[in-house]
């Protein structure tokens, strides 16, 4: 038989809790910056050495030498202005690419009809390159910027409605009741229903499109990226590399870089604070 056992403790004895600090390597270990920061020297160190040794800034330029190239670019002003023209042709077709496919999925999402156009279309057109098609934009749309928005719109479309889209479709079947027993209409019920409980898919479609666009916007412009005597990044990139000034080739390859990570880090991740993180959608 089990024997019980009665502690009496007494009630004006202190309990305390033994509480050690965290040691400030692993405080700095937690930062999710500093930890990317981290990487980014570490990568740089490799680049640095590596080119150090090849010892062919033909090939390879060091890592000062592809800075200074860039600090020359830029105080110059000729990289600014390449980035802006970049930025500008890239904005215009990402708006465009996430609105045609927020009407697509609002369609497939509130419509059997909608949902076989959209999969029938993503089926058809999502695995076809949005560089093939710049011949054919340069036929429809002529020598200019309509060409370079034509296929970013195809690059962005695509991964954006496929992302939202398997959101939409993960959303629970409870909250897809609620919507309907509150007599919502299908704008109000994708937006207050389908678009909250699917945005963690979403956001990871923004940013998908959003790094398609680049590489598809500086390829484009790799190819054909001059109108007026005026060109982005990629025909930056073309030039120097026809001029074998390889480290402004580098410093065009490191603006590309620099402006993902600001992105990246200065709007989703901001947005990823603001959303996911404060409903509980995601890990700090």
């Amino acid at each position: 038989m089990r024997q019980n056992i009665i502690i009496d403790i007494d009630p004006n004895a202190r309990l305390d809790i033994a509480a050690r600090p965290v040691p400030w390597p692993r405080r700095l270990y937690a930062n999710p910056t500093l930890r990317r920061l981290l990487v980014i020297a570490v990568l740089g160190a490799v680049w640095q050495g590596y080119a150090t040794w090849l010892h062919n800034p033909l090939l390879v330029p060091t890592l000062s030498e592809t800075a200074q190239a860039f600090a020359e670019g830029m105080l110059s002003g000729v990289l600014p202005q390449r980035v802006a023209i970049s930025l500008r042709t890239l904005l215009i077709g990402y708006g465009l690419g996430v609105a045609l496919a927020a009407v697509l999925t609002g369609l497939a999402a509130t419509s059997l009809m909608g949902n076989s156009l959209l999969e029938t279309l993503t089926s058809m057109l999502n695995p076809l390159p949005a560089i093939a098609l710049l011949p054919l934009a340069l036929l429809w749309f002529g020598v200019g910027n309509g060409s370079l928005v034509f296929v970013l719109l195809h690059s962005v479309t695509w991964v954006v409605a496929m992302n939202t889209h398997a959101g939409f479709q993960a959303v629970s079947q409870t909250l897809r009741m609620v919507g309907r027993n509150y007599g919502l209409n299908p704008v109000s019920y994708v937006l207050r229903i389908l678009v909250p409980a699917a945005f963690p898919s979403i956001l990871a479609g923004l940013k998908i499109g959003w790094a398609f666009a680049w590489r598809t916007l500086v390829a484009a412009e790799l190819v054909f990226g001059a109108s007026s005597g005026k060109g982005g990044l990629g025909w930056y990139i073309f030039e120097n590399k026809n001029e074998l000034e390889i480290a402004n080739v580098f410093a065009g390859l490191l603006t590309v870089i620099l402006i993902g990570l600001a992105v990246d880090s200065l709007v989703f991740r901001q947005i990823e604070k603001r959303t996911l993180r404060r409903w509980g959608m995601q890990a700090h």
